[in-house]
């Protein structure tokens, strides 16, 4: 039975049960949807690639095998140049009325992003021809594209891997600088580089012991083959061990660094976000406990995303339970943050009598956080003196030499102070991304290594059985290669492909 044929039942039997059967319709309409993008492979698809709505230039994208006849029948051009922007005409190919002027592109495969022919349509951006445009392409047998299925085409036709993949829908999502530079580094293939060298060792590995099985006796291989195969196993065990305790850099990078701002009530938690956040987010009064609840923010510091979180203020006997609740969710938030910002009086540690190291002691000891700093390091959290404008010139001093840094909210003076310090503290946290260091930069790549890893450990285990069968222990490499193909798609399912593409938007 043709496919299109078993669509059309698939789907009309849906139609009709969807009602009674939600979840079977679900199931069917996904497995439909999987069979239906690998057909696809055959049609010829178009999308707006450019952003929607109006626009002074919008550009609309072909690809497979009919965007040459597209090209020819819409713009009356015969004589196609690769790659060279023409000023043409567009019509619709039947009723040769025009629908606009702009700028075509042809780009023939395999040398395309695609690796297919593909044509590109520079039009003006009105939301009628736009519309004109693709029911004119439709009757050329040209079908609207699904989210992710240029990148999809150029995934099944070898022009990128999965990580490539991965990189490219980063880089369109990127919003901060560094965010940038890791997304691009990974759409040029860096990822791709290094984990494919990993896959390397792994086969030459696999080849040379399994030819020593295979031919040892007739003294065919040489006799340390096995040792020098052991060798490289264990150099790329090192590698895949320093390559994951990395600290979750990549991830916490693409993702924002979790940051809590902690301490005392009134000791301007909440007009500190507001300034780094750059707007009056969070109520600022002189009334203690005010803030009840988490505030969570999105901001960009140095060209590193930041979820920046305001808390309730921490103090002692409490008797209102959603004071109480407010101080629980705020340090479980600090627990789990990447970065902790401590925030205290300056003016109440001039006048306490006591030396800063001693008043700070006291305070992160009141506010129950002492143990959790001092496990997560000086590099994972800051020590702000808030009200520095309250203080004498010699308190100043006395704090300035001090390890906190010292600010006003009201006069923003010691933000530039501040700004390095949160600066030092998020390259420490995510690094400068760098094609010399590529970092992990999704949960689902340390998933694969960290199974990679273990199947290697599995393996040399099973070596130090004097009574090992070596052909039993070599399907531990085995499965090894298969972990680190299924990062790069060299092995792979429909449910991992539909993870990746689905997020992609149409047109690319």
């Amino acid at each position: 039975m043709l496919f299109r044929e078993c669509f059309r039942k698939v789907f009309s039997w849906t139609t009709q049960t969807n009602t009674s059967f939600g979840t079977r319709y679900v199931g069917i309409r996904l497995c439909t949807i999987n069979c239906f993008a690998y057909d696809r492979r055959d049609t010829t698809i178009c999308a707006l690639s450019s952003g929607h709505g109006k626009c002074g230039v919008a550009v609309v994208r072909i690809s497979g095998n009919r965007s040459m006849e597209a090209l020819k029948r819409m713009t009356n051009t015969s004589n196609l140049e690769p790659r060279k922007a023409l000023l043409r005409k567009i019509h619709d190919p039947e009723t040769k009325e025009v629908i606009d002027k702009g700028l075509c592109l042809w780009f023939p495969g395999p040398h395309s992003f695609t690796g297919e022919d593909s044509v590109e349509f520079h039009v003006h951006g009105g939301l009628a021809i736009l519309t004109r445009l693709m029911q004119a392409l439709k009757k050329l047998q040209i079908y609207p594209a699904w989210p992710g299925e240029f990148t999809r085409r150029a995934f099944y036709n070898n022009k990128v891997d999965l990580t490539e993949v991965e990189g490219l829908a980063d880089l369109i999502e990127a919003e901060t600088e560094y965010q940038r530079k890791q997304a691009l580094l990974q759409a040029d293939g860096v990822l791709h580089r290094l984990y494919d060298s990993w896959r390397k060792i792994l086969a030459e590995s696999v080849a040379n012991i399994e030819a020593y099985i295979d031919f040892s006796e007739e003294d065919n291989i040489e006799s340390n083959v096995v040792q020098n195969a052991h060798q490289a196993l264990r150099k790329l065990i090192q590698d895949l061990e320093k390559h994951l305790t990395d600290g979750r850099r990549g991830e916490i990078l693409r993702s924002g660094v979790r940051t809590a701002i902690i301490g005392e009530p009134n000791v301007g938690k909440s007009s500190l976000l507001n300034h780094l956040v750059q707007r009056n987010a969070a109520i600022v009064t002189p009334i203690a406990g005010t803030t009840r609840d988490i505030i969570e923010l999105n901001t960009n510091i140095s060209g590193y995303p930041v979820l920046i979180a305001d808390t309730a203020g921490i103090t002692e006997n409490i008797e209102d339970i959603v004071e109480v609740e407010g101080v629980r969710r705020a340090k479980n938030y600090a627990e789990n943050a990447d970065l902790v910002i401590v925030v205290a009086d300056a003016f109440k540690c001039a006048t306490s009598g006591k030396i800063y190291k001693e008043y700070i002691r006291e305070y992160l000891s009141s506010l129950g956080i002492e143990e959790l700093l001092t496990k997560i390091g000086k590099k994972r959290f800051i020590i702000l003196m808030n009200k520095g404008d309250l203080l004498k010139k010699e308190h100043k001093r006395q704090l300035n030499n001090a390890e906190a840094v010292l600010i006003s909210c009201k006069t923003e003076d010691g933000f530039c102070d501040l700004l390095q310090s949160l600066t030092d503290r998020f390259n420490n946290i995510c690094g400068n991304p760098s094609a010399e260091n590529p970092t992990i930069s999704q949960a689902r790549h340390r998933n694969h290594l960290t199974l990679c890893l273990k199947h290697l450990y599995r393996y040399f285990e099973l070596c130090a059985n004097e009574q090992y069968d070596m052909a039993i222990a070599t399907e531990e490499i085995h499965k090894a290669m298969r972990e680190l193909g299924k990062i790069t798609g060299h092995v792979s399912t429909n449910e991992i492909l539909d993870i990746i593409f689905k997020n992609f938007c149409i047109g690319k």
